[in-house]
Parts: C-alpha cells; sequence; structure tokens
C-alpha cells in the first residue's frame, strides 16, 4: 500500500522542518514548499493526499493558495491559524479549507487534525459502486465522487462532499446538527456549530440556484436539516 502524501506550506524553514519530522516518524511521506506558488507547483507534479497550508506567507497566503486549489482539486486542506484569530478560521472555512489548527499546537494535535481529516476524505479514495443519484439539478457520481450541477462540475472540498453524501444517503430525513457534526467532523465538534453553519452556506452558494431558497439542503428551523424527496410533498424552507 502507498504510503499517504502529505505536502507542508510554509515561509519558516525550520517550522516546515520540525511539522515533516513529526509526520514522517508517524510514517506518512511528506513534501515541503515555502510558499503558496511552489505549493500549487508540487501539487500539480505529485500525488499529494493532504495539505497542511499556513496562512502568513510571501508571494501567495493561505487563503489564495487555498483558493486556488479547489479550483482544480479537492485534496483536504488543513490551515495553519494564529492563535485567537476567529477571523482567519471563518475565512479559512469560506475558502473551503477542511480543518484549521491554531498556533502553538503539540505534535499529538498535529496527528490527531491529521488523521480526523484523512479518515474524512477516505471516501474519495475508496472504490464504490458505481452509482448515479440525482436530486433535482443536482447529480452526484458516487463512483468518481464527483458533483454536478446540470452539467456543470462543481469542485468541493472532502468535507464539503462528505457532508453532502450525508444528506444524499439520508434523503427526505432530518438531520440534527449533533448528528451531523458528529458524522462528517467527529464527535470532539459535535457542539462546534459554527463550522456546520459555515460548510452549509458554502455548500448552498455552490449548488443552489437561489441560496436563500434552497431546494437540496433545506433547515427546518429547531429541527434541523434535510435533502427533501422531490417526490413527497414539499417542505417549508429556509
Amino acid at each position: 500500500m502507498d504510503k499517504i502524501t502529505i505536502l507542508v506550506v510554509d515561509d519558516e524553514p525550520r517550522y516546515v522542518h520540525l511539522i515533516s519530522a513529526n509526520l514522517e516518524v508517524e510514517g506518512y511521506n511528506v513534501l515541503e514548499a515555502f510558499n503558496g506558488q511552489e505549493a500549487i507547483e508540487v501539487i500539480v507534479e505529485h500525488d499529494v493526499n493532504l495539505v497542511f497550508l499556513d496562512i502568513m506567507m510571501p508571494i501567495m497566503d493561505g487563503f489564495t493558495t487555498c483558493e486556488r486549489i479547489r479550483s482544480f482539486s479537492q485534496i483536504p486542506v488543513i490551515m495553519v491559524t494564529a492563535k485567537g484569530d476567529e477571523s482567519d478560521r471563518i475565512q479559512g472555512l469560506d475558502v473551503s479549507a477542511d480543518d484549521y489548527i491554531v498556533k502553538p499546537f503539540s505534535a499529538d494535535e498535529l496527528l490527531a487534525r491529521v488523521r480526523a481529516v484523512l479518515r474524512r476524505s477516505k471516501f474519495s479514495r475508496e472504490a464504490s459502486a458505481p452509482v448515479i443519484f440525482e436530486h433535482g439539478n443536482l447529480r452526484i457520481d458516487f463512483a468518481r465522487a464527483e458533483v454536478y450541477l446540470n452539467s456543470d462540475r462543481v469542485m468541493l472540498s472532502a468535507t464539503e462532499c462528505r457532508l453532502l453524501l450525508q444528506f444524499a444517503h439520508n434523503i427526505g430525513r432530518m438531520l440534527s446538527s449533533e448528528e451531523l457534526l458528529g458524522s462528517v467532523w467527529g464527535e470532539a465538534y459535535k457542539n462546534d456549530k459554527e463550522i456546520l453553519w459555515v460548510t452549509i452556506s458554502r455548500l448552498r452558494s455552490k449548488l443552489e440556484s437561489d441560496p436563500g431558497e434552497p431546494i437540496h439542503i433545506v433547515t427546518r428551523t429547531g429541527l434541523g436539516y434535510t435533502m427533501p424527496d422531490l417526490s413527497a410533498e414539499p417542505l417549508e424552507t429556509s
């Protein structure tokens, strides 16, 4: 079985080498880049499974780099933010990062975050039945982990795909915030509703013709979220 390859991106070489050493001890193959442009080049040239991406970098910052990555790849991205800077964490989620970690952090937290994100993105590396799911103008190719709106490919992050699949596999069923957070992000995130709100908002902006009147991911106040069964009675949306 091939080793999982992780790209570590930061403009501080000592920091990059320290993170790389911790990952290599755990058996990961590690590549390094020292700015956003280098990171893009590495991803294009190598089979990378996860990107560990610092925000504050020259040439191309982490937010711009993540947006560039999302224009052609669903590869999982963990953003590195400054301690207590909530705006960075929200902006990182807005540009489709899969998770964030706050400096300073321990080797144990680093490895736990990496394992969690890889676990959530595992569906994209596993073979699955050649099933096409359709919901109105939305189409999901489970075999290729690809999403289309009408005939146009929609680029989603691994976490966005994982969340969308939860709805597709539970069509017509009401899913609570806690249930979605536990199944998509893990038990440790069951109270982190902000990350769910941001990700659902991001999905709606990509999948809904009118995000204010969604048909694919519908909120039922006080109950949770659902992907309505379009053959059943229409649900009140919000």
